[in-house]
């Protein structure tokens, strides 16, 4: 009997781990439309921000490029998961067979993580929470989370880019 990969299987459940937290987020904004869409069009309109600031000239104050803005959102996650998904069955699919080709079934992982880093660092972290002053909002604050799930991600990607063991035999 063959023994366990550790290396492949921690890379293949960090993946499917992450597939199925967007499963969970994307599933969410679903079935909780319109309090998810309340958040996004704070953020935007900054209507919770300090009275006063001199950003403000940036709020966006426009019920179409809210939807968008939120679709575009949701897509985006739909994608973090389907990839997710996605690339846990073709590793696991791969497991046994040599490194090279276990690792062309990674592609679709790499793609997972900028898609994670382009939502939840670029879009959450940079334009809601310093472009919209999301941060000065008490209530429709998600900078923590979004700092939270970017911080687990890059543990993961640290984690699913580990070159494996050159196994003696």
């Amino acid at each position: 009997m063959q023994s366990l990969n550790w290396h492949r299987l921690i890379q293949i459940l960090v993946i499917f781990l992450f597939g199925v937290f967007a499963t969970f987020v994307f599933m969410g904004n679903l079935m909780d439309f319109n309090s998810n869409f309340e958040f996004v069009r704070h953020v935007l309109s900054m209507d919770t921000t300090f009275k006063g600031n001199d950003l403000m000239w940036r709020a966006i104050d426009n019920h179409t490029i809210w939807l968008i803005a939120y679709w575009g959102i949701i897509i985006a996650e739909g994608l973090v998961a389907f990839l997710g998904w996605y690339t846990s069955i073709q590793m696991l699919r791969a497991y046994r067979q040599p490194s090279h080709v276990f690792n062309k079934q990674k592609w679709s992982g790499y793609l997972m993580f900028i898609l994670i880093f382009l939502i939840w660092y670029v879009g959450f972290v940079v334009i809601g929470s310093e472009w919209f002053a999301m941060w000065q909002s008490q209530e429709w604050n998600g900078k923590e989370t979004a700092m939270g799930i970017t911080q687990v991600a890059l543990g993961m990607l640290i984690v699913f880019m580990m070159p494996e063991k050159s196994q003696a035999k």
